[in-house]
Formats: C-alpha cells, structure tokens, sequence
C-alpha cells in the first residue's frame, strides 16, 4: 500500500505503509506483512479470498487510527 502526497513543488512524496508478500504454494496461500506498526506478521488461507479477507480485517484495523 502506498500513500501519495502531493506537494506544492508538483513532486510526490510516496510514504509505505506496509509491505506485503503473498505466495501460492500446493494450493494454500501464504502472506507475509510487514507494517511499522505491527511489526512482520504472516497469515494463511486455503483460498486467495480467505486469505485477503484476513489481510483487510486486520489491517484496516491496523491503520484506522491513521
């Protein structure tokens, strides 16, 4: 996830969030996130949208005090 500011310059300033790596390996996804916040975390799902529907929940959760 990245966050563009844009300044008065016309120049962006780009500020990650977080990093995220998702892999696919005999059929079980796998993602590893990185954030300030919450350190590096890895989660599993046996399908791509059981696995990104734990991503967003914790995330959001994560960043809503942003």
């Amino acid at each position: 996830m990245m966050t563009e500011f844009p300044e008065s310059t016309g120049v962006s300033m780009i500020e990650p969030l977080c990093n995220i790596t998702i892999s696919k390996d005999d059929g079980d996804f796998t993602a590893k996130v990185q954030t300030e916040l919450g350190g590096l975390r890895e989660y599993a799902g046996e399908s791509f949208e059981e696995l990104l529907e734990q991503l967003f929940l914790d995330l959001q959760e994560e960043f809503e005090s942003f």
